[in-house]
C-alpha cells in the first residue's frame, strides 16, 4: 500500500495556486507526475500525493517543477477567485478519490488519443500541401526550361534567317557588281568599234581596213564565250572563297588522361572467386591491423585479451567504470571477434550514462552471438537487454520493448524483465512516465 503524504503546503493568489510536496528523499527521475484540470497526482515509491482540486484549473498552462527535493506546482485557476481550500468537499471519500482517478486518467487517455489523431490528420495534410508544393514547382521548374528552350529555338532560327539574308544579299552584291563590270567593258568595246569607223585618210585604205574589220569580229564573237566561261570561273572562285571565310576554325587536337583503380589480384575479375578474395583481402586488413597494435612496450599478459578482460571485470566490480572501458576497449583491439567484449562495455557504458555507444556495442555483441542456440542464450538475452535500456533511455520506448521482448523470448521466467516490459507498455500507452531500467549488473 502507498503512503499517503499529507505534509505538503500550498498557497493561492486570485488567479494562481501553488502546491509544495517533498519528495522524502526519493530520486526526481523516478517521480511520477500526472495532472488533469481537476485532479494531480505525484507518485514516487513507496509515497503517493494526490488531490482533487476545489475548482477547474488550465491544464495546459499549469507546470510542475521537481528539483530540490520538492515538487512545485503552479496552477492557473480556470475562474479567478479565492478557494479557501485545496481540495473538492468529497476528497477525504477514498473510494469517490479513486473514482476520480479512474475517470481523470481515462479523460486524459482520450485527450491524447484525440491530440494524436489532430497530430497525425496535420501531419497528412502538410504531407499533402508539400507534395501538392512540389508537383507545383516540378511544373514551374519544366515550364521554365521549355521557355528557355523555345526561346533559344526562336533565337537560332533568328540568327540562321539572318545568315541566309546575309549571303542572299552578298549574291547579289557580287552579281550586281559582275554586271556593273560586264557593261563596262561593252561600253569599252562600243567605243573602239566607234572609233573604227571614223573616216581615217584615203579610201583605198578604208577598203582596206574592211576585210580586217569583219575578221576582228569573228574573232570578237569567237572569244565572247570564252570570256563568259571566265566570268563564271571567277565567281564560282569567289563564292568558295567566302565560303572560307565563313567557316569556323578548326579545332585543336586534345589528349584526356585516365586513371583507373589498380587490382590487388594480377588476373581478371571473376564472379566465381569473388568470396575468396574478399575473404583473402579481409584476412590481410586484420593481420595489418594486427601489426599495428605490436607495440613493444605492451607485456605479453597486456597483448592477451582475457587477460584484459579479467582486468575490466575486476574494475568494474570495484566501480572504476573508465578503467574497466579501456581495459574492454584494449582488449577488443587485440580481438574484435569476442562478444563478451563488447556487452560488458556496453554495461559500463550504461553505468556512464553513455547510451548511444552503449546501444551500439550491445549491437555488435548481438551480431557476434551469431547462430543464436543454447549455449550463448544468456548473453544474448544481457545485450538485448542493455540495448532495449539504452533505447529506452534515450526515449525510444518502442524500438526498447522490442529489445525487451526479444530477451523474454530467450527468458521467458524471468519476472523482472517481465516487469520492465510492462512498464515499458505503460509507457508508451501514455498512462505512466519513465522510471528508469536498471541494466543488468552481472558481466558475461
Amino acid at each position: 500500500m502507498p503512503i499517503t503524504v499529507k505534509d505538503y503546503t500550498w498557497e493561492e493568489t486570485e488567479t494562481s495556486v501553488f502546491i509544495t510536496v517533498p519528495l522524502k528523499g526519493v530520486q526526481a527521475k523516478k517521480t511520477d507526475i500526472f495532472s488533469t484540470d481537476k485532479y494531480i497526482k505525484v507518485n514516487y515509491p513507496p509515497y503517493l500525493f494526490e488531490v482533487d482540486l476545489f475548482a477547474p484549473v488550465v491544464d495546459d498552462k499549469s507546470t510542475a517543477q521537481v528539483g530540490n527535493g520538492t515538487v512545485v506546482f503552479k496552477l492557473v485557476k480556470k475562474d479567478p477567485g479565492i478557494w479557501t481550500q485545496l481540495a473538492a468537499s468529497s476528497a477525504g471519500d477514498k473510494k469517490a478519490l479513486i473514482e476520480k482517478r479512474e475517470k481523470e486518467i481515462e479523460k486524459a487517455q482520450q485527450r491524447a488519443e484525440e491530440q494524436k489523431k489532430a497530430a497525425a490528420e496535420r501531419k497528412r495534410q502538410e504531407q499533402k500541401y508539400a507534395l501538392r508544393e512540389q508537383m507545383r514547382l516540378e511544373e514551374e521548374e519544366r515550364t521554365r526550361v521549355e521557355n528557355t528552350k523555345k526561346a533559344e529555338r526562336e533565337l537560332a532560327m533568328t540568327e540562321l534567317e539572318t545568315w541566309k539574308m546575309q549571303q542572299v544579299q552578298n549574291e547579289i552584291a557580287k552579281s550586281n557588281e559582275e554586271k556593273i563590270k560586264f557593261e563596262k567593258l561593252e561600253q569599252r568595246i562600243e567605243l573602239a568599234e566607234e572609233e573604227e569607223k571614223k573616216p581615217q585618210g584615203k579610201t583605198h585604205k578604208t577598203e582596206e581596213i574592211e576585210p580586217a574589220k569583219k575578221k576582228s569580229e569573228a574573232t570578237q564573237k569567237k572569244s565572247e564565250p570564252a570570256k563568259k566561261k571566265t566570268e563564271a570561273d571567277k565567281k564560282k572562285s569567289s563564292m568558295f572563297d567566302d565560303d572560307d571565310a565563313n567557316m569556323p576554325a578548326i579545332r585543336s587536337k586534345g589528349k584526356i588522361e585516365v586513371t583507373f583503380t589498380p587490382r590487388v589480384f594480377p588476373t581478371p575479375v571473376r564472379e566465381s572467386k569473388l568470396h575468396e578474395e574478399e575473404e583473402w583481402l579481409k584476412k590481410q586488413a586484420e593481420a595489418m591491423r594486427a601489426a599495428e597494435i605490436d607495440d613493444p612496450n605492451l607485456s605479453e599478459e597486456e597483448k592477451n585479451p582475457l587477460w584484459l578482460k579479467e582486468k575490466g571485470d575486476g574494475f568494474y566490480k570495484s566501480g572504476n567504470i573508465l578503467a574497466a572501458v579501456n581495459a574492454y576497449s584494449q582488449a577488443i583491439r587485440m580481438d574484435s571477434k569476442m562478444p563478451a567484449l563488447y556487452s560488458n562495455r556496453a554495461a559500463c557504458h550504461l553505468q556512464i550514462r553513455n547510451f548511444h555507444k552503449a546501444a551500439q556495442d550491445s549491437s555488435r555483441a548481438l551480431e557476434l552471438l551469431t547462430p543464436p542456440v543454447p549455449a550463448n542464450a544468456a548473453a544474448r538475452c544481457k545485450a538485448h537487454v542493455r540495448r532495449g535500456t539504452s533505447l529506452c533511455e534515450l526515449e525510444m520506448y518502442v524500438e526498447g520493448l522490442m529489445d525487451y521482448e526479444a530477451a523474454l523470448k530467450i527468458d521467458p521466467k524471468n519476472e523482472t524483465l517481465a516487469q520492465d516490459a510492462e512498464r515499458i507498455r505503460q509507457i508508451i500507452q501514455g498512462s505512466t512516465d519513465n522510471n528508469g531500467n536498471d541494466a543488468l549488473e552481472s558481466l558475461d
